[in-house]
């Protein structure tokens, strides 16, 4: 076999490949054997016929191209390693004429790895909020435990914030009812902004018995983006009161047995949540800094299959309907233009987030171990409600879990690689002194320690954003591992594009 590369941008190359007939002997042998199984020949048993009889009568150039669909993938493979490259994505392969040649020839056009400089780690300085918990923090979180524990009680008045109203609800778009917003006796608490917009503001005020009507921007289902018209209809108000803060409510509501010791236990839960919400701005804040100062080549294939990827589940949110969502991106205050240029510049971002972390990786060796699996199952299935054994039986009858384990595995170098870059980098909070964080990321040279040592805090929202879970392209991560990368590295659990891979046996003559 002969093979030639051509680079024809930092980003893609262009094999030329011939391989002679007299190297495919075996691939022809074995061609002509399989299509002898499938044609019958007077005068000879199935299987039996000689090439030359199967020449005459199915034609060469049919064995050529069972012999193509065989050999162009491997030799395709051959000649990426030849040519040291690495390959992201499917290849565009042209198989050159066959008829009356002795050689086989084809090119393949492929998007490759690009090279890339990655900055000095401890060049980078960024600062980050304090992680400070005040006594109102403190009251705040006792008063969302004293929450847990209150009662609510009917009251004869008008509806303010914070009370709970059993409510009727109807819409109508151009006089049309739409039966997917009609509710009778829901329940909703004021202020919460968990219904339609304009919902809350429209009680604020309102009495039981009283019904009013507004009008709100749908945002969802079949007429997202329509105005509606809807009414509302207040059946009972109620306020909730809540338990007196002392020693009984810490008892009741905890293994603590005086107030005191109960905030004490809150301050230092609520101090971990702040740690990890100053850990993932520590993290973003790092990557942000890394990718301004590296200059990464885009792979174009990479970038606009991510694009599509982005703009497929923004438009299966409005059924699949282009027209919806435009309507609901311009009641947003955007053209659909502005909002599309922000998917690309998202997909854009997030390829080069991906393609810093795997080249970082590659260089400090990071490699994802069995600890790291079983902690990535262990998310997972909570996530899903399941036992670890639950989770991984059913995502092997669905036939996903080998790509699944690869996933995570890729989603764990990327964390351990951007935990590399912040253990290097220089954190100062807001007085400019700077902080450690090693409880967090570990120390240098302790690549596990940003998985094994990281502390937990459960509904920390802000924690951390999502991390990415494909080759090139968006999964969930732990929320309150700051040690995973940014929410643009995010994704939905599935991967955008596979990156890495030998060609289909389809092929284009």
């Amino acid at each position: 076999m002969k093979s030639t590369v051509e680079h024809l941008s930092p980003t893609r190359v262009k094999l030329a490949v011939e391989v002679p007939f007299d190297e495919l002997k075996p691939n022809f042998d074995r061609a002509y054997r399989e299509i002898a199984k499938q044609v019958r020949i007077p005068g000879f048993r199935p299987g039996k016929a000689p090439a030359r009889i199967l020449d005459q009568r199915v034609g060469r150039e049919v064995v050529v191209q069972e012999v193509i669909r065989e050999v162009v993938p491997v030799k395709y493979g051959e000649a990426v390693t030849e040519a040291e490259v690495q390959p992201l994505g499917q290849p565009d392969i042209e198989v050159g004429p066959t008829d009356g040649e002795e050689t086989l020839s084809f090119t393949a056009e492929v998007d490759i790895r690009p090279e890339i400089t990655v900055p000095d780690y401890a060049s980078i300085s960024v600062s980050v909020d304090a992680a400070e918990v005040t006594d109102q923090d403190v009251d705040d979180q006792l008063k969302g435990l004293q929450a847990r524990f209150g009662t609510l009680t009917g009251v004869d008045r008008a509806v303010r914030d914070g009370d709970f109203v059993v409510i009727d609800l109807s819409a109508t778009v151009d006089g049309e009812a739409l039966e997917e917003a009609q509710a009778t006796g829901m329940s909703h608490e004021v202020g919460s902004g968990q219904l339609i917009e304009g919902l809350d503001e429209a009680l604020e005020g309102m009495s039981a018995g009283e019904t009013k009507q507004f009008t709100t921007k749908l945002v969802g289902g079949e007429h997202a983006g329509s105005e509606a018209e809807v009414t509302v209809t207040v059946q009972t108000v109620k306020e909730r009161q809540l338990p007196e803060a002392d020693d009984e409510f810490a008892q009741l509501a905890s293994e603590f047995d005086t107030l005191e010791e109960l905030k004490d236990d809150l301050r230092t839960r609520y101090a971990r949540v702040k740690k990890m919400e100053q850990g993932s701005q520590a993290r973003d804040r790092v990557l942000e800094a890394l990718l301004d100062a590296a200059e990464v080549p885009l792979p174009e294939s990479i970038v606009q299959a991510t694009l599509e990827a982005r703009a497929h589940d923004a438009v299966h949110e409005f059924d699949h309907d282009e027209q919806k969502l435009t309507e609901y991106v311009e009641s947003q205050g955007q053209t659909r233009e502005e909002f599309d240029a922000e998917l690309r510049a998202d997909a854009e971002r997030t390829v080069k987030t991906q393609l810093l972390l795997d080249e970082i990786a590659q260089q400090a060796e990071v490699r994802p171990d069995q600890q790291d699996l079983m902690q990535n199952l262990a998310m997972q299935a909570q996530r899903y409600g399941l036992s670890v054994e639950d989770f991984i039986q059913q995502a092997q009858q669905a036939g996903q879990l080998q790509s699944m384990i690869e996933q995570m595995q890729v989603e764990t170098v990327r964390g351990k690689a951007l935990a590399t870059v912040v253990r290097a980098a220089t954190i100062t909070g807001p007085d400019g002194e700077e902080l450690d964080l090693s409880e967090l990321f570990g120390s240098e040279g302790d690549e596990d320690a940003a998985d094994e040592d990281a502390p937990t805090a459960e509904g920390a929202d802000a924690a951390a954003g999502p991390a990415d879970g494909s080759e090139v392209a968006d999964a969930d991560t732990d929320a309150s591992d700051p040690a995973s990368p940014s929410s643009e590295v995010e994704a939905d659990g599935s991967a955008d594009t596979e990156v890495v891979g030998a060609p289909d046996s389809t092929t284009r003559a």
